[in-house]
């Protein structure tokens, strides 16, 4: 127990204190959609046998030492503290549960957990929807974690359902540097054929890394039908509307292109964005809009364990370890209406040429140096101001490629979102099995969210077509 407390008792990462700010109160919200109705006998046994042992950081509160520094500090946790049953009126009908639970939603993503707990709750829908017979909603603190361990952690509480024996397996991602190296009498001949590209990436880093900068302190997007200008828009309401597209159209598109899996997904974004934008307001489609691409900085090509994360050692350790890419959203011009494909060549092209930039690392340093200089505040303020500058804010992971069960639940469906920044749309990407599953949290009152989600089902529906006939 002696060293259970020496790991709890730790100072909180700076991210940590980023995300858990008098600026910043950030959350990540996992979706389970449930095949079966949800049997809730068994739900403290799971938390307390399962879900607590994960990470220390899930019985434990964020509070300031002696010396004054955030650490973490374990204390006692109640579950049924944590369990959340929402009651719905008795309702025949499936639209009705839908509605409900869309509503249920708006609610908790603006709400705050109280500080003198562990920073998470489980929400547990027991009414059947569209997409399940009932629906878990796992709401946890930034603070705890960013996407990559938070999903990780949770997907360690699933097994297969075919198999629950067997691990569950995830896309194969194949990292640039696993690609075939040169011999040791080719290096020189190497090293100049490179050249060219590491002077251009040291010029586009520059340039990235000053723009960013610029970025969270002077320029900001244009005022649009994706950006109201509004101040503190993180405490505003916001729905979320989904969208379910086939891995299979997606590669598809990207074998006719020749391209990325994200170049298609990405272009498809961008699209629907400034097809919306468009409808909206005509003039808006040449407007200057940004979006912020959220990256795991980590070298890995997939999950690890929790008990690897947990590692000091572990290239997969837990904890914040992101950065983010800022990318100008391409403009509507006739020629990229007249053929859309344009979008994902022009995403293509973007990515690549981010790819070259070390900017990401830049702004990690910017962002470590500025909390040694000024402390977390000041580094949560840089982060809320760049991202209220921006227009969208967009995120991925990835999912598991088998089905998957919790207590012998099986999951129909998952997906995730974020809360706690001042973006006005943030788009969130996730594949399971044979789907990507992408769900949009949009400002209620300000963005019409049915018109922007059928801007983006529109948006990949001509893409697939164009690519199909190419």
């Amino acid at each position: 127990m002696e060293s259970f407390y020496e790991e709890v008792e730790q100072p909180v990462s700076p991210p940590g204190q980023y995300f858990n700010s008098s600026v910043i109160c950030s959350y990540v919200f996992g979706f389970l959609e449930i095949a079966v109705p949800i049997d809730d006998s068994q739900a403290i046994t799971l938390i307390k046998d399962v879900f607590l042992p994960i990470n220390p950081r899930f019985s434990s509160i964020m509070v300031t030492s002696k010396d004054g520094k955030k650490i973490w500090k374990r204390v006692e946790v109640k579950p049924e503290e944590h369990l959340k049953f929402p009651k719905f009126p008795e309702n025949p009908s499936i639209e009705f549960y839908d509605q409900y639970l869309s509503d249920y939603v708006s609610m908790i993503l603006t709400e705050k957990t109280p500080q003198n707990k562990p920073l998470w709750e489980i929400h547990v829908i027991k009414y059947p929807t569209t997409n399940g017979k009932g629906t878990l909603i796992f709401k946890l603190h930034h603070a705890l974690g960013d996407g990559y361990s938070l999903m990780g952690a949770l997907l360690s509480c699933l097994q297969r359902a075919d198999d629950p024996s067997l691990p569950l397996s995830f896309p194969s991602k194949t990292p640039a540097a696993a690609k075939a190296s040169e011999s040791s009498g080719n290096a020189k001949k190497c090293m100049l054929k490179r050249l060219p590209s590491i002077v251009s990436s040291f010029f586009y880093s520059l340039s990235d890394s000053g723009w960013s900068i610029m970025k969270a302190r002077i320029l900001k997007d244009d005022k649009t039908p994706i950006r109201s200008g509004f101040e503190a828009c993180e405490l505003k309401p916001f729905t979320l509307s989904n969208m379910s597209l086939s891995l299979d159209d997606i590669k598809g598109i990207k074998s006719k292109l020749g391209v990325t899996i994200n170049d298609v997904v990405t272009g498809m974004i961008f699209y629907g964005v400034r097809l919306y934008m468009q409808e909206m307001k005509k003039k808006s489609k040449r407007a200057e809009s940004t979006a912020v691409v959220m990256l795991n900085t980590r070298n890995i090509g997939g999950y690890r364990s929790v008990k690897e994360m947990l590692n000091p050692d572990s290239k997969g350790v837990w904890g914040n370890q992101i950065s983010f890419l800022q990318v100008s959203i391409p403009k509507l011009s006739e020629g990229r209406i007249s053929n859309p494909l344009e979008f994902v060549k022009e995403a293509h092209k973007l990515i690549k040429r981010k790819r070259r930039s070390f900017s990401v690392y830049v702004i990690g340093f910017i962002l470590a140096l500025e909390m040694k200089l000024r402390g977390p505040e000041a580094v949560a303020k840089n982060i809320y101001n760049t991202l209220e500058n921006s227009s969208v804010v967009v995120s991925n992971l990835m999912g598991p490629v088998e089905e998957m069960a919790l207590a012998n639940h099986p999951v129909n469906g998952l997906y995730f979102t974020m809360t706690g920044l001042p973006e006005n749309v943030n788009i969130t990407i996730m594949s399971y099995v044979n789907t990507l599953r992408i769900t949009m949290r949009t400002m209620k009152g300000f963005i019409d969210e049915q018109k922007f989600k059928n801007c983006m089902e529109k948006a990949f529906e001509v893409i697939f077509k164009a690519a199909m006939e190419t």
